[in-house]
């Protein structure tokens, strides 16, 4: 399809010459000498693109620009400006309003063909980022997070009510693998911010020296390896949603810079010395007993507040298994698109034992597990052979551990952990997710009692 141009110019030589040459280029030209016709012709042929005259007969072209943005507020279709050299600062001004870009009086039409491509080539990109957008709009509906659990459905009421209120900072506990991400794209993309972007930030991901640079930029010069300007994640968050999973996390350094920006909602890139204001939301999350974390001096407590202006505790899976038959269903379908099947469901052994594990990775474990049963199974229905043996014994992980000796509870924990280090072969990032605690501190049970 052809795309459509509507030129609105009251020079009549002008009007034809750039009708000529651009149906030439292969575009499709709709021409109008005066504003009243150019408004009729836009809402008759809904055109992708408009050449805009600043000064017509009838309407001044600012009027024009504006009543055009009031009959589509879709950015699908791009403006520019035509102005005299005079004009120029009336062209910039139209900017501001909505045009996409502008050309000064008396141009070459080749320069005019450039800026045509760029705009057309910049609406392309944008119409797909909002396709991408309105998908994951539809994808994060509060509606798609599946309970038949009381709790988790007042959880999910509270979370729709704060969506609303686009400045407050949100704190979302609970253990790894429970869904802190799925609530926070959720409340994002419900907000008043969802039309801007939402940054993710894994902080347990980011190496000591370099979380500041990341968090908040650097300038050119400002460390070894520094070669040019680089913007940090709150400013590419701005207007938008920042996403900070694993707060507890980051270094006391980062943390006083970081109440820093919630204080005075500035930000300063390593190595300079302005004041960048970044207008963001964020929504914290951890897996931490943040509170003992104060208490031990490992967060600082002003910091703490300034994030739990707002906190949701997402329950483990283990007190809501009642979600359990409802998440597998869920699981199911969506496998059976990825990998091609038509598997029907569980048989009530298998669903059985799914009900009497524990979930230490809670919802991201029993995904994992459904993924790998769908991947082995050769019926239409899940068997409980077709499940990881881990969990095939009635007995879960925790009570085999607990009830083999009588041992304090240290050597407990480190049982355990050990254990869930053999059911992740030995990957100790895996284990300490399906545990819900950091590596460093997986690291420190299993070095323990040596």
């Amino acid at each position: 399809m052809k795309v459509k141009i509507l030129i609105i110019e009251d020079e009549e030589l002008l009007l034809q010459s750039l009708g000529r040459a651009l149906s030439e280029d292969g575009y499709l030209t709709i021409k109008a000498k005066s504003g009243k016709q150019g408004l009729d012709l836009f809402k008759r042929h809904e055109p992708d693109m408009v050449l805009l005259d600043v000064r017509l007969p009838d309407i001044n072209g600012m009027k024009v620009l504006k009543k055009i943005k009031e009959l589509n507020r879709d950015t699908s279709f791009a403006v520019i400006v035509m102005t005299a050299f005079s004009g120029i600062k009336g062209a910039v001004e139209a900017i501001k309003l909505g045009a996409d870009d502008y050309i000064a009086k008396p141009f070459d039409i080749e320069e005019l063909k450039i800026i045509i491509s760029r705009c057309l080539a910049s609406k392309d990109i944008m119409a797909e980022v909002n396709h991408i957008r309105s998908l994951k709009k539809q994808k994060y509906q509060f509606n798609n997070i599946f309970t038949k659990n009381p709790k988790m459905k007042d959880i999910i009421g509270i979370a729709k009510r704060v969506s609303a209120k686009s400045n407050a900072n949100i704190l979302l506990l609970g253990e790894s693998g429970t869904g802190k991400e799925l609530f926070a794209k959720a409340i994002h993309y419900n907000s008043p911010r969802a039309d801007c972007r939402m940054v993710v930030v894994n902080c347990s991901a980011l190496a000591e020296g370099i979380i500041e640079s990341e968090f908040f930029g650097h300038e050119k010069g400002a460390f070894t390896g520094a070669t040019r300007q680089k913007k940090g994640y709150f400013e590419e968050a701005d207007k938008g949603t920042i996403f900070l999973d694993e707060i507890g996390e980051i270094d006391q350094k980062t943390q006083v810079k970081l109440l820093r920006f919630l204080e005075e909602r500035v930000i300063q890139r390593v190595g300079g010395t302005e004041d960048i204001e970044v207008n963001v939301r964020i929504i914290a999350a951890t897996n931490r007993d943040l509170q003992g974390e104060v208490r031990n001096g490992r967060f600082r407590e002003d910091l703490y507040y300034r994030l739990n202006v707002i906190s949701i505790l997402i329950p483990p899976l283990r007190e809501r298994k009642d979600d359990i038959p409802l998440l597998v269903e869920y699981f199911i379908k969506e496998f059976n698109k990825i990998l091609g099947k038509s598997v029907m469901g569980c048989n009530n052994e298998a669903l059985q034992v799914l009900l009497n594990y524990d979930w230490p990775g809670n919802v991201r474990e029993l995904r994992n597990v459904i993924e790998r049963a769908m991947l082995l199974c050769n019926e239409e229905i899940i068997l409980e052979e077709d499940l990881t043996p881990e969990i095939s014994n009635e007995k879960s992980l925790a009570a085999k551990v607990c009830g083999q000796y009588e041992k304090s509870l240290d050597e407990i924990i480190k049982l355990y952990s050990e254990r869930m280090l053999q059911i992740c072969n030995n990957n100790q990032a895996k284990a300490a997710r399906a545990l819900g605690i950091s590596r460093p501190r997986l690291r420190r049970i299993l070095s323990s009692f040596l």
